[in-house]
């Protein structure tokens, strides 16, 4: 890790919100290095430029979406899959930037989960009217993983269910540096986002982007 690019915080962040057994939103966790990670961000996108990728039923994402670290998230119409090289380049993903992995161990670390190694940063940028339909993570294929989510940029509005798509769902709003991580019982659990509104932040101007970490 580099210290010098990362300062991780020491201890609990000051507010925990647990929403299901192993489920805890980590408000403000990530925001003291939010302008290292945006500045990550914009070295991952120089190299694989954020695209609205095809969903296998031919649909457009509303959501732009590249990745970084051995193993990328893609969806086309032959399904959704992780793959090592990027579909519009031909080259393998961008390495993770140095410390973004020890920032999604450490809040794993904190919601109680110890031995997570991502291998992956899946990141989205959302802009108004964007949303994520409720979905699970499953394509990964050590579940005993947790996922590690974190917002910046404008606020978003996220839907947590349970393990079956038509479950009540939760709606939490996210706000700029928040970290939400679950797994264990909760791993499967529907997961979305409302459509974006129309918002400005200092930071990221009318975007949000959402960094999720997961072992593929």
């Amino acid at each position: 890790m580099n210290d010098d690019l990362f300062d991780l915080p020491a201890g609990e962040p000051e507010w925990h919100e647990h929403i299901g057994p192993a489920s805890v939103v980590m408000r403000g966790f990530a925001l003291k290095d939010s302008d290292n990670v945006l500045r990550a961000i914009r070295q991952v996108a120089a190299q694989a430029p954020f695209r609205q990728m095809l969903t296998p039923g031919g649909y457009q994402m509303s959501v732009a979406i590249t990745s970084c670290g051995a193993r990328g998230w893609v969806t086309d119409r032959l399904g959704y899959r992780y793959s090592s090289h990027d579909p519009l380049s031909g080259i393998p993903w961008p390495p993770m930037p140095d410390g973004l992995a020890d920032i999604a161990h450490c809040a794993a670390l904190n919601a109680g989960f110890s031995a997570f190694h991502p291998d992956s940063c899946l990141i989205n940028r959302y802009q108004t009217g964007a949303k994520m339909s409720l979905h699970q993570d499953k394509d990964e294929h050590d579940l005993t993983q947790p996922i590690v989510s974190v917002s910046l940029g404008t606020e978003a509005v996220f839907l947590f269910g349970g393990l079956a798509r038509s479950d009540k769902t939760q709606r939490i709003t996210l706000r700029h540096g928040d970290v939400v991580v679950w797994g264990g019982p909760d791993r499967l659990r529907f997961h979305g986002i409302l459509p974006l509104k129309s918002a400005y932040h200092p930071d990221t101007g009318e975007y949000r982007y959402n960094l999720t970490f997961r072992h593929s």
